[in-house]
């Protein structure tokens, strides 16, 4: 860490110039994997997301060749990451987050679900099952190249087993140990989310077995995701970094203190961003977007103020989650939502004047035209927001 300096400025304007270009949103990539290569991962929770996110910051990618980078390419692999969250991530990253997020993610799951089987009486040994009846699951995968949970559930009577999930609930009940185990395959790396079966926004996906890739130590690989957030999302504060991995503040201070940062004043909180990254960017050219709910730029951050305002509580769920948005240059200025009719309903949150207006509403019917007249298409996020609830309720 540089020491002996002065703590540079860094002003809300700079991080908006610099959000512009590194997230593609001023400077639009030419393939779905250049969109996802600035911004580290796509939020792959909700399966629309992804395509939307990617049509946002390019030109003239299609849904199709989303599917080619993802299901023929794999230059896009779908993974548990960051936060117990499901990403879309380039291929060669993949080593990266799973030795860095997701094997500290998977030894609490398969924990859990040991815990789970014990409890039930399933077994008198439930690790030894859970490991043999992981194997066999893999096993019947990697036979019919790739399969739905149920086809591995037929091929694997195991899977079929009734677990009670969610105990506390009032939705809890008992559930088959499909999902969870399959889920915690894929968190260990042995098995990945395929093609869905049926459109983009189908979140009933097939598997597939994983690509056998070595991972750097754990610690190596922190530092390396911390320095590509930093050239993604930086300068920012140090709570954004352990919200945004969901690392301990001891593993953020390990992956810190590997690199080359300098500390920043972000307006009044303390901050880093690497050394090598002091250059101020250029200003681009005003930009508008409109962004999915989940999109990797309106969730980059804990600290959201700089780029959100006051428009918080239309956005968000009580969760945290964010719906759609509308951005102009560099924050968001309100939101959108896809009405019954296929029409997207844009409304402003605050007075941006005409060119900004005009800019918005081009944006609105360039994705209209991008999502197509399939009256079986309609972009509903999973988590539904205040704002998008009224707007996708509107008619013509």
């Amino acid at each position: 860490m540089a020491v002996g300096r002065d703590i540079r400025p860094v002003s809300v304007a700079e991080r908006r110039r610099r959000l512009a270009v590194r997230h593609r949103l001023a400077a639009r990539a030419d393939t779905a994997a250049g969109a996802v290569t600035g911004i580290i991962a796509l939020h792959g929770t909700d399966p629309a997301s992804v395509y939307l996110s990617v049509r946002a910051r390019t030109n003239d990618v299609g849904l199709a060749a989303v599917d080619h980078a993802l299901y023929t390419e794999r230059a896009l692999v779908r993974m548990l990451g960051m936060r117990r969250t499901v990403f879309v991530v380039p291929a060669g990253l993949v080593p990266v987050i799973q030795a860095a997020c997701t094997d500290q993610i998977a030894e609490r799951l398969r924990r859990q679900l040991t815990q789970v089987v014990q409890e039930a009486g399933i077994a008198p040994d439930a690790a030894t099952w859970l490991k043999e009846t992981g194997e066999a699951t893999a096993r019947a995968l990697a036979a019919r190249g790739s399969a739905t949970g149920a086809e591995l559930a037929r091929d694997e009577p195991r899977l079929r087993t009734q677990i009670v999930a969610a105990q506390d609930n009032p939705y809890g009940g008992a559930v088959n140990l499909t999902t969870r185990l399959l889920t915690l395959l894929s968190a260990e790396g042995l098995i990945v989310r395929g093609r869905p079966r049926g459109g983009w926004t189908s979140a009933q996906f097939t598997w597939t077995a994983a690509e056998d890739q070595p991972r750097p130590p754990a610690a190596a690989a922190r530092a390396e995701l911390a320095r590509r957030w930093l050239l993604a999302f930086g300068p920012a504060a140090r709570a954004d970094l352990q919200w945004w991995t969901g690392w301990t503040a001891a593993q953020v201070r390990q992956a810190l203190g590997q690199l080359e940062v300098t500390e920043v004043d972000l307006d009044g909180t303390p901050g880093v961003m690497l050394a090598a990254d002091e250059d101020q960017p250029d200003a681009a050219e005003p930009w508008a977007a409109l962004l999915p709910a989940l999109d990797p730029t309106a969730m980059g951050w804990q600290m959201r103020a700089w780029y959100v305002g006051e428009h918080a509580p239309a956005l968000f769920d009580r969760s945290g989650n964010i719906g759609p948005t509308a951005w102009w240059d560099g924050r968001i200025v309100g939101g959108w939502a896809q009405r019954r009719d296929g029409e997207i309903a844009v409304r402003l949150l605050e007075d941006v004047g005409a060119e900004a207006s005009a800019a918005i509403a081009a944006e609105a019917q360039r994705l209209r035209a991008w999502i197509g007249d399939d009256p079986k298409t309609r972009i509903t996020p999973r988590f539904r927001t205040p704002l998008e609830r009224e707007l996708s309720e509107l008619t013509g």
